[in-house]
C-alpha cells in the first residue's frame, strides 16, 4: 500500500483503493449505520421503499434486490431480524457476490449461524465476519457504536476502516463466531441489569424516593465510574492470588459492596420489599470479583 493511502479512512489495505460498500436491512439500526457510509458509493436494499428513499436522497444507490447489492459491493453488510433472515439473505449474497467479497453480519444471532454461513462462503472464496454492534439507535445515529468482529485477520483489516465510519470502537475478537459470543455476553449484563434496576426502583419507591431522581443519579455516576464495566479488568474469572495488583482494590470493593448490600436488604426487610437479586448478589459478590472463599465462608484474604 502506498504512503498516500496508509491510515486513510475507507482504504482497503489489500487493494490500495476505496472499498465499494453495500448495506442490506435499513431498520432502526441499519438505516443510521448506512447513512454514515453514503460517501463511499453506497448501494442499499430493503424490502420497504420508504426505508430506502432517505438513503438515496443522501447519496446512496438503490438496488432492486439483494443480488444487485452483492454484485456491486466488495463489503456487504446485513442487518436483518434473526437467524433465519441472516441465512436467507446471506445465501443470496453468496450466490451473486464476486470472489474476495467480505460479508458482514451485524444482526445478533446464534454463533453457529455465522459459522455455518462462513463455511458455505469459503466455497465461493468469500469471507464472512460476524460483527454485531452495541450502543443502540443513539450510537448508530451518532456514529459511535462499538463493533465486535469475528473473522480472519485479513477480513478484519479490510472491514476496519469502513466500520469506523459508524463505530468509535472496532475490536477484533477472534475467528468467526467470537463477535457474536462477545455480544451475547455483553447483552446478558445489559438486560440482567435492567431486572436489577427494577428491583432497586421497587426499594426506592417503597422508601418514598423519586424514581426519576434516582435514575439521574445512576446515569450520572455510571458515566463517571463505568458502571459494571469498571470491574471487568482481569483476563480470567479464576480466583486471584494475593500478589495480584488488583487484589487489594477488589477486596476493598468487596467489603464496600457487601456492607451496602446488607444495608439495602435490611431496608427491604423493613419495608416488605422482595429483593432476590440483592440476596443473590450478596451471596456471590466476593467470588464474582475473583476473591476465593474458604469452606467456613470467610474471604481468603
Amino acid at each position: 500500500m502506498s504512503e498516500a493511502n496508509r491510515g486513510v479512512r475507507g482504504v482497503d489495505p489489500a487493494q490500495g483503493t476505496r472499498m465499494s460498500v453495500g448495506f442490506i436491512g435499513l431498520g432502526q439500526m441499519g438505516a443510521p449505520m448506512a447513512r454514515h457510509l453514503t460517501g463511499r458509493g453506497l448501494t442499499v436494499f430493503d424490502t420497504r421503499a420508504e426505508a430506502v428513499a432517505p438513503l438515496v436522497k443522501a447519496g446512496a444507490r438503490a438496488a432492486r434486490s439483494v443480488a444487485e447489492v452483492a454484485a456491486h459491493a466488495e463489503l456487504v453488510s446485513i442487518m436483518v431480524r434473526d437467524d433465519g433472515q441472516v441465512m436467507e439473505v446471506g445465501e443470496e449474497v453468496l450466490a451473486s457476490a464476486r470472489p474476495g467479497t467480505v460479508l458482514a453480519i451485524h444482526s445478533t444471532i446464534r454463533p453457529g449461524t455465522a459459522e455455518e454461513l462462513a463455511d458455505k462462503a469459503r466455497r465461493y472464496e468469500i469471507e464472512v465476519v460476524d460483527a454485531p454492534v452495541s450502543g443502540g439507535f443513539m450510537g448508530a445515529s451518532a456514529g459511535s457504536l462499538a463493533v465486535m468482529v469475528g473473522g480472519s485477520d485479513a477480513a478484519f483489516e479490510r472491514c476496519r476502516e469502513p466500520f469506523g465510519d459508524w463505530a468509535d470502537l472496532v475490536l477484533h475478537m477472534g475467528p468467526v463466531g467470537t463477535g457474536t459470543r462477545t455480544k451475547l455476553a455483553r447483552n446478558l449484563l445489559h438486560f440482567v441489569s435492567f431486572t436489577a434496576a427494577a428491583e432497586a426502583q421497587r426499594l426506592a419507591e417503597a422508601s418514598g424516593v423519586s424514581l426519576r431522581k434516582l435514575g439521574r443519579v445512576v446515569r450520572h455516576t455510571d458515566a463517571i465510574t463505568g458502571g459494571a464495566g469498571s470491574i471487568m479488568l482481569r483476563p480470567t474469572t479464576a480466583p486471584m492470588k494475593p500478589d495480584d495488583d488488583l487484589y487489594d482494590i477488589l477486596c476493598h470493593t468487596r467489603d464496600l459492596g457487601e456492607k451496602d448490600l446488607t444495608l439495602a436488604l435490611e431496608l427491604a426487610g423493613e419495608l416488605g420489599v422482595d429483593a432476590p437479586f440483592a440476596r443473590l448478589a450478596l451471596e456471590r459478590f466476593g467470588t464474582g470479583l475473583g476473591l476465593a472463599v474458604d469452606p467456613m465462608g470467610d474471604a481468603d484474604d
